[in-house]
């Protein structure tokens, strides 16, 4: 087994990379306790070396020759539920390595549900079994055991194998196009990043007030800010609670303040009730026509449920037929809005998704295609519209 600690050791593994179509890359990191992830280990495998497992925790090494790897764009960088992996060396270079390959999101196009676990994927294609023992080792500690290095490394020993026979089952039945198009979503920087001032979009509002939504703006906005420049959790900082307590009804002085749940006398007189005044301040001194308004969404009408419930029954039946799963082609928002609207601005109507579900979809829909059941089985029949 090859553990990398050292700047040299790592640009002559890099180097003979050079040439191979793709490498495997899995990451061990920590959290729990930081708002950037810690990375621990890295584990990469090209298509016919025994892997190596690279510590960023040593002394001695500088990651500079990974990051170069992860820049090549003649190497696709293969991962399982890659986003996590992702962000991390987003923040390292400011970029997404592409070309790259999600084994999860191509999972889904091939018929393995919407979102496998990786052990079950190795089950099913390499026809190997994860020992997961060493699955919640604090990876920041060391030394390792051989055993956790050992199932760090058959993370991407694995993944490789999943990865060549994914390839092949795609080329066979033509979905390598399929599952590009999903990889350049992946590849969207946007996704990795939030910026400070939409970070109340992942609060769960309890109103829609425009007065309460600046006012809940400014402080998620500090929040975030705050928690980056300590590198600490969101929560760390100041709980979901406490910022929605605090924009439902504004404290005009560090009294209020200090009576807010969570919050007490020391966080109120301090630097953190200072921010968090001052992000109440600016907010209400905003211009109405500035805040933030957030149109709640209306149920389907009453007359929609049926249609609705029958595009549902053909999507289930498309996608069974098709190998592929469902959430990938419809989530259920965008079934709503097909059942209202035939031309709905939806990936369903677009591409693949369209020739799997969209175009049955709009027959069905205009009374050219039925559904009927035939002993245990759905079944479409083709309706002639001109009677």
């Amino acid at each position: 087994m090859q553990i990398i600690t050292d700047t040299e050791s790592l640009q002559r593994y890099v180097d003979g990379l050079s040439g191979q179509s793709y490498v495997a890359i899995d990451t061990e990191f920590l959290r729990e306790n930081t708002y950037y992830p810690k990375l621990c280990l890295v584990q990469l495998a090209g298509p016919e070396d025994e892997g190596a497992i690279i510590d960023p925790l040593a002394k001695d090494i500088d990651l500079q020759p990974l990051l170069a790897l992860l820049a090549d764009e003649a190497i696709v960088k293969v991962f399982h539920a890659a986003r996590q992996d992702i962000e991390i060396f987003v923040n390292l270079t400011g970029t997404v390595p592409t070309p790259l390959f999600d084994t999860q999101v191509a999972a889904m196009v091939m018929g393995f549900g919407e979102q496998i676990a990786y052990d079950a994927l190795v089950r099913k294609l390499a026809g190997q079994s994860i020992d997961k023992t060493s699955r919640f080792t604090d990876w920041s500690r060391r030394p390792l055991s051989e055993k956790q290095l050992s199932y760090a490394l058959s993370d991407v020993t694995h993944l490789r194998t999943v990865y060549d026979r994914m390839r092949e089952d795609l080329e066979r039945t033509g979905r390598a196009s399929w599952v590009s198009g999903e990889m350049a979503t992946l590849a969207d920087l946007g996704i990795y990043s939030v910026e400070p001032q939409d970070a109340w979009k992942r609060l769960k509002a309890r109103t829609n007030k425009p007065r309460f939504l600046a006012v809940l703006r400014e402080l998620a906005a500090w929040r975030e800010l705050e928690a980056q420049r300590r590198d600490l959790p969101r929560n760390r900082v100041i709980r979901d609670e406490a910022l929605l307590e605090i924009a439902s009804d504004p404290p005009e002085s560090r009294d209020k303040l200090a009576a807010i749940r969570s919050l007490n006398r020391k966080i109120a007189d301090g630097p953190f009730g200072a921010g968090l005044m001052e992000a109440v301040k600016t907010a209400l001194d905003q211009p109405k026509e500035s805040w933030p308004r957030v149109e709640r969404a209306e149920p389907p009408a009453p007359a929609l449920l049926p249609v609705i419930e029958l595009l549902k029954v053909l999507l289930k039946r498309k996608c069974a037929a098709h190998g592929v799963a469902q959430k990938l082609v419809c989530p259920g928002p965008d079934i709503e809005k097909l059942a209202a609207d035939d031309a709905a601005d939806i990936p369903a109507l677009k591409g693949w998704r369209r020739e799997v579900f969209g175009n049955d979809a709009l027959r069905l829909k205009a009374g050219g295609l039925g559904l009927a059941i035939r002993g245990q089985e759905v079944v479409e029949i083709p309706l002639d519209t001109t009677q």
